[in-house]
């Protein structure tokens, strides 16, 4: 082998992880002290620490509310969702070999769209959760019985459903919007269906936590069958995988944490598209280090866009998707252009 052959050298797995577990923690503890509020560092991580029993010294009551009660559950959702929606991304790109994939894919964003503006302009906003994970997994089951209709479930059937079934609850949310949709209703509607996590609480983070620790636990476990089908589906089979059981239980797995995802922060785009890529130029194309360094990658990511969002032009706040578009389409040009790996060429 001559030594243009040699692969890459990689940092070590556990390197690129407590760089970016302390990247993580750090983005955590300054962006909660980001805002109208003058906190410090110090005041923060003293009242997490009283919250968690620690002895420490008190902190004012008022800057420990918006310490614990505002900022700390919407930074930490942001993290849980940025993080879920990276592995979710790699996970489906490997699936589908396809790079342009995302967690959105299978219609599961226009579901959760339908479900959310339904319960929004009824009035009932604290279902709003249950409604866009309830609509996420109702348009996988669309998307999985419509793709059967015509025999064979292969990825490319489920893909061109997936795009009929988007197509179908964009049109019912539009129709919705049109039909009941008055007065306030119609910013608060517009800003879900743009990403945001303004209204994101503790139950927000215990859902997208949950959900991130569970599914996301079996995605990794699952990284040497995802190798696998990167080299088509009779190479996977020839390594003793089931292909078709393999591939759409994890699917289904991706969809569920997808659903959770979108059920707390609205559709926020680009995260899963371009982070995969972007983080493979460092890890490599291998699942067992792609996807957990991915995860925080994500986390970090989408913890500074929601800061970004909030505050850039404050006292209005933008969506977060706008944020993760701008700075997600050029990232996407720069790897389309450098044209890294060969599912780009």
């Amino acid at each position: 082998m001559s030594p243009t052959d040699r692969p890459p050298l990689r940092p070590p797995l556990l390197l690129l992880l407590a760089v970016g577990v302390a990247l993580l923690v750090l983005s955590v503890l300054v962006t909660v002290t980001i805002g109208p509020a003058d906190l410090s560092v110090a005041e923060v991580a003293r009242s997490v620490a009283g919250h968690l029993g620690l002895p420490v010294a008190d902190v004012a009551r008022l800057h420990d509310a918006i310490v614990w009660d505002l900022r700390l559950p919407r930074v930490l959702t942001a993290a849980a969702v940025g993080a879920g929606l990276a592995v979710a991304g790699a996970v489906m790109q490997s699936l589908t070999r396809n790079p342009l994939a995302d967690p959105y894919l299978l219609g599961l964003s226009s579901g959760a769209s339908l479900g959310a503006v339904a319960v929004l302009v009824l009035g009932v906003a604290v279902l709003l959760p249950v409604a866009a994970f309830a609509g996420a997994l109702a348009a996988l089951v669309a998307t999985l019985a419509l793709a059967r209709t015509s025999g064979t479930l292969t990825p490319a059937r489920a893909v061109l459903a997936g795009l009929a079934v988007s197509q179908l609850a964009a049109a019912g949310t539009s129709f919705v919007i049109f039909w009941t949709a008055t007065g306030d209703s119609y910013r608060e509607i517009l800003s879900w269906l743009m990403g945001s996590l303004a209204g994101a609480t503790w139950t927000s983070v215990a859902i997208s936590g949950l959900a991130l620790l569970l599914v996301g636990t079996v995605l990794v476990a699952a990284a040497t069958r995802l190798d696998a089908f990167a080299f088509g589906d009779t190479s996977a089979a020839a390594l003793g995988i089931d292909v078709d059981r393999t591939r759409w239980s994890l699917m289904t797995l991706v969809a569920l944490l997808t659903g959770a995802m979108v059920a707390v922060s609205g559709a926020i785009g680009f995260v899963g598209l371009v982070l995969p890529h972007a983080v493979s130029v460092v890890t490599g194309p291998a699942h067992r280090r792609l996807l957990p360094v991915a995860a925080v990658t994500g986390a970090v990511f989408l913890v500074w866009a929601d800061t970004l969002a909030r505050t850039v032009f404050d006292p209005r706040e933008l969506p977060v998707g706008i944020v993760t578009a701008l700075i997600g389409v050029p990232v996407f040009a720069v790897l389309l252009r450098r044209g890294r790996g060969t599912a780009w060429s």
